[in-house]
């Protein structure tokens, strides 16, 4: 594997890209990279400093004759999304990221590479490092914790950034001005079980899904792929009503974020339907591999005999449980009917575990219409209040409405056909940009996102193309040099 990405252009941005890789930064695990921010910034003499919320902010003055440009933030978050491969052993909060070249992509081995949004670090920092570049006033904003809540962006104070226009750099396809993003709204269910005995004339299985592609909830939830949690539910279901399957765990996705690749459970099941059970389970693998042909090719569904667990989730609370999940709401939920391929509402059923007698199941929701999006967790919440389940809607957040007459959109669509002789698409995103949260405490802040082109983020197929970095960068030193004057 080639690991030198400081041999590929931009090498201001790569050379950055490789040193951002080799800090572990999943979120909520992040001191070790805000350190390097701000020694990076202390050793190349830029004004920085940390807030309350665990952002990074800095600030760079106006070249000579650019000092009545407008002030632009540039933003990114320092926090990644760590998904691996289920044979893959890596700690997210101690490794370094395998970063390789692969062809016209860098990837990394069996794990997300943190090209979202590492590489938007890296172009701050590159320009920011940079003394040959022309620009007006510049600021830096790196979030904390934005993949998990946005948490940095929620906490950032008001009277904080100076500049008149934001700067995201956390879109994903190369070409494409991102002029607005969905909302969302955190759904979060609980059931409290009891421990029942297991029989002696039980046989105890491992039913695992795997294989699954995953992805980013908000960007490639339109592909529709398969949800882990949903399969393995669908199959308990069945299982329960043809064998009297019995549920003794659960441990079924893993981040909000993130469409679930994998989900396991241990059960139990009477030994006279052992054989009967493991041929179902077989076949419940043929029937989800046809429905998902070309979509999500790898799916493997299967049952191991396992030892019997120690105790089993009561009876009533198992079954409520498995009709609840069945019955939530997953997936594209509406297109938008003004913007064409782009999701209005979706619903992520991102997480179901259980342990010391609670069962958590986690959905994300988002919607570029508010009132939509609450009306999908009202309907989430009355399905599993039916069932008997605590639920709890929080961390909502308004989507970022479009300004087709934005200053910094008319320099960056000009700029953009001057560089590379196409006009930019102009678009919104179904992800939760951070523009919209900011932008509640920086009111009339004037706001745009782009990117270069990321492929499968949230995922450990997460891969970044080499020729849009470099079309990124070209692209960024164009909009500095031709922002808009106050």
């Amino acid at each position: 594997m080639d690991r030198d990405l400081k041999r590929l252009s931009p090498g201001k941005v790569w050379a950055k890209f490789e040193e951002i890789t080799r800090i572990p930064r999943p979120s909520r695990h992040e001191d070790a990279i805000r350190e390097y921010l701000l020694a990076e910034a202390r050793a190349h003499g830029i004004e920085a400093f940390g807030d309350e919320a665990g952002n990074v902010i800095m600030r760079k003055p106006a070249t000579p004759g650019m000092e009545s440009r407008k002030g632009i933030i540039l933003q990114a978050h320092m926090d990644m999304v760590p998904q691996k491969n289920g044979d893959k052993t890596f700690d997210f909060t101690r490794d370094a990221i395998e970063a390789y070249i692969d062809g016209d992509w860098v990837t990394a081995d069996g794990t997300t590479l943190g090209a979202d949004n590492g590489l938007g670090m890296a172009a701050i920092l590159a320009v920011m490092e940079s003394d040959d570049l022309v620009h007006g006033p510049l600021e830096a904003l790196i979030t904390a914790t934005e993949e998990t809540g946005m948490d940095g962006a929620n906490g950032l104070k008001g009277g904080l950034l100076r500049g008149e226009i934001l700067v995201n750099l956390d879109s994903e396809t190369e070409g494409e001005l991102y002029v607005g993003c969905a909302g969302g709204l955190d759904a979060s269910m609980t059931f409290d079980y009891t421990e029942e005995p297991v029989a002696d004339d039980m046989k105890a299985f491992r039913i695992e899904v795997k294989g699954l592609r995953g992805g980013h909830s908000g960007i490639e939830i339109v592909l529709e792929r398969a949800n882990a949690n949903l399969l393995l539910f669908r199959l308990l279901r069945q299982a329960s009503l043809s064998f009297g399957l019995r549920l003794a765990s659960v441990d079924g996705g893993g981040l909000r974020n993130a469409i679930p690749r994998e989900a396991v459970a241990t059960v139990v099941v009477p030994e006279a339907s052992a054989a009967a059970f493991v041929e179902s389970v077989r076949a419940f693998e043929s029937v989800v591999k046809a429905e998902y042909k070309g979509v999500d090719d790898g799916i493997a569904v299967s049952a191991t005999e396992t030892s019997l667990p120690a105790s089993l989730i009561d009876a009533s609370t198992q079954w409520r449980l498995v009709r609840a999940v069945q019955g939530c709401p997953n997936g594209v939920m509406r297109m938008s009917p003004s913007m064409k391929g782009l999701v209005q509402t979706s619903s992520n059923l991102a997480r179901v575990v259980s342990g010391d007698g609670k069962i958590a199941v986690q959905c994300l929701l988002r919607s570029s219409v508010t009132s939509e999006k609450n009306d999908l967790g009202e309907s989430i919440a009355s399905v599993f209040e039916l069932a008997g389940a605590q639920v709890t809607l929080s961390g909502g957040y308004d989507g970022w409405n479009p300004d087709m007459d934005s200053p910094i959109l008319a320099a960056m669509r000009a700029s953009y056909e001057e560089l590379f002789g196409v006009e930019p698409a102009v678009t919104a995103i179904h992800a939760g940009l951070e523009c919209g949260i900011i932008g509640t405490n920086y009111p009339g802040l004037d706001m745009i996102s782009f990117g270069p082109t990321i492929r499968y983020p949230h995922s450990p197929d997460e891969k970044v193309s080499v020729p849009s970095v470099e079309r990124f960068w070209k692209y960024l030193l164009a909009t500095l040099r031709h922002a808009p004057a106050r």
